[in-house]
């Protein structure tokens, strides 16, 4: 995101901490907010029934925690727990859609960025999954 967007949004961010193991949301809650992580590492996990969850990222410093505020109907797709001490930036997922509503290029710039962002999430998760559960030799991903 460019400089100018991200002082436009610094002001609703207010800081956090997140304890090593502790959950800080989990796949089909509300999604109502979302953080960039300032210090500190979370993993983002999927549900496998039968299973412990599978991790499928880990996340650190200057990372976007949370995209699932933006899409309709705003539930987490993945879990996430800290897997040392975080401190973040946790904004409102209302507030910051209401102020997209009002500045379109703000509201552009913002999904452009999280849409990247889930692109990249949707690739290390079949990535993993296949490392997981597919037969061994089935092949590269593409």
């Amino acid at each position: 995101m460019t400089e100018k967007h991200r002082e436009q949004l610094m002001p609703l961010a207010h800081e956090v901490s997140f304890a090593t193991g502790e959950r800080i949301f989990d796949e089909g809650g509300n999604a109502d907010r979302f953080w960039i992580i300032h210090t500190g590492t979370v993993a983002l996990d999927l549900h496998v029934p039968g299973r412990r969850a599978a991790v499928i990222e880990t996340l650190g410093a200057g990372k976007l925690l949370g995209w699932s505020w933006l899409v309709p109907p705003h539930h987490w797709h993945l879990g996430a727990e800290a897997t040392s001490p975080v401190r973040a930036y946790e904004f409102d997922a209302a507030t910051v859609r209401e102020m997209c509503a009002k500045d379109p290029v703000l509201d552009h710039e913002l999904c452009t960025y999280v849409v990247s962002v889930l692109a990249r999430r949707l690739r290390s998760a079949r990535v993993r999954l296949l490392d997981l559960y597919a037969p061994h030799g089935a092949g590269e991903v593409p």
